[in-house]
Order: structure tokens, then sequence, then C-alpha cells
């Protein structure tokens, strides 16, 4: 039986301490290759105006800038001090990717201005993700592309522990299962799609996590 879900947060991580630790984290998930951005390309995100919401320190976005060379890169940040994390990353990428301090409920870009959206790992942190899925639909340009991934909370055990064991820094350990609580089913999202504006989008698992894409 899957446990209920635990909310974490709706705030993002807003210590500074605690997001340049995250920010090791995230370094070596994107080392390992676990950041979903070959995903994200397989499911279509080709390029253009790519807007990312809940970029962290920015490694997913910058890592897909490094292999489609979209024309610009937008991320949505709720936590200024990860901002500032993002910006100093891109300059070391050397990607004039552009973050804007904001909420993925309530965005500050105007109707239909990106060609794609990613998201990695913020999903089950949105306060209400049916109204920040309304907001996907409504910056996208008709056409465009999305593709959200996140972690899944009815990962198997053995999987949940072998990652566990494997998280470096060993202080984010914790906040891996606060994660994993507060994570989505793939019936759960398919159910919130259902009533969004992104009611036609495809929804899949992988080895930890889920995956929604489709296109506007």
């Amino acid at each position: 039986m899957v446990k209920t879900r635990v909310i974490e947060t709706n705030e993002g991580i807003q210590n500074e301490v605690t997001v340049k630790t995250f920010d090791l984290f995230a370094r070596s998930m994107r080392d390992k290759g676990w950041n979903g951005v070959d995903g994200m390309i397989a499911s279509g995100i080709k390029g253009g105006d790519v807007l990312e919401v809940g970029p962290g320190p920015g490694y997913v976005g910058l890592e897909l800038s490094k292999k489609i060379r979209p024309s610009s890169l937008t991320g949505c940040e709720i936590s200024p001090a990860m901002l500032h994390i993002a910006e100093k990353n891109a300059a070391e990428y050397s990607i004039p990717a552009h973050y804007v301090l904001g909420n993925c409920m309530e965005m500050p870009f105007e109707d239909k201005s990106f060609d794609a959206v990613i998201s990695n790992g913020s999903l089950h942190e949105w306060e209400n993700p049916i109204r920040a899925f309304d907001e996907i639909y409504r910056v996208l340009r008709t056409g465009g592309r999305y593709c959200i991934t996140d972690l899944r909370r009815d990962v198997h055990p053995l999987k949940k522990a072998l990652v566990y064991l494997s998280t470096q820094p060993k202080e984010m350990r914790p906040g891996l299962i606060t994660s994993l609580n507060a994570a989505y089913t793939i019936s759960e999202i398919t159910e919130l799609l259902r009533h969004s504006n992104l009611r036609n989008a495809t929804v899949t698992s992988d080895f930890f996590g889920l995956c929604i894409a489709g296109q506007k």
C-alpha cells in the first residue's frame, strides 16, 4: 500500500547554507546523468525559447542547452538564494541564461512566450499543481512542448535504498526522503492533469520517477 502524501514545502530552499549543499547534490546528480535531460530531449524538446520552472541551481536547463542550443533559456525560481547560485553556474557554463524570481502558479511572463517548458524535481513542491499546469499551458506558444520530470512516491524500496545510499553529500539524504514522501504517483498526477489544460499529456514512469510530456 502506498503511503499518504506528506507535503514537504511550497517555498523552495531559501537558506543559503542549505542551497550550497543542494548545489553540491545537484552537481552529483548531473555527473551521474540522473537529471532527466535525455528524457526531455526524447520527449520532443528541441529548442527555441525555453523556460525552466524551478531550476534550482540550474544544471538541468544548462545541460539541456549544451545539447540542443536553444534560442534562449529562462528560469522561474521561487528562492532568491537558489537564483543567485543558478546565475553563477550559468556564467561557468558561458550560457546567457536569464533567471527570474517568481512562483510557478503565477509566472511573470506574457501569454505564449515560450516554445518549450521544462521542469525537473520541482513538481512535488508546487502548492497547486493544477494551477501550475495551467500556467505552463498559458506561457507556451501553440505547438510548444513541455516535459516535467520528478520523483515518484511509490518507487520500489530497493531502488529507494540504492539512491539513498548513493546520495552525496550525506546531509541531503533526509531531504531525499521528505521529497519522496511529497512526490506523486502516476495515478495521482493523471487525475490532476485531467482537471488542467494539460489534460492530453502523456504520463510515464522510469527507474525512480515520472515524466509528464506533451504538446500545446
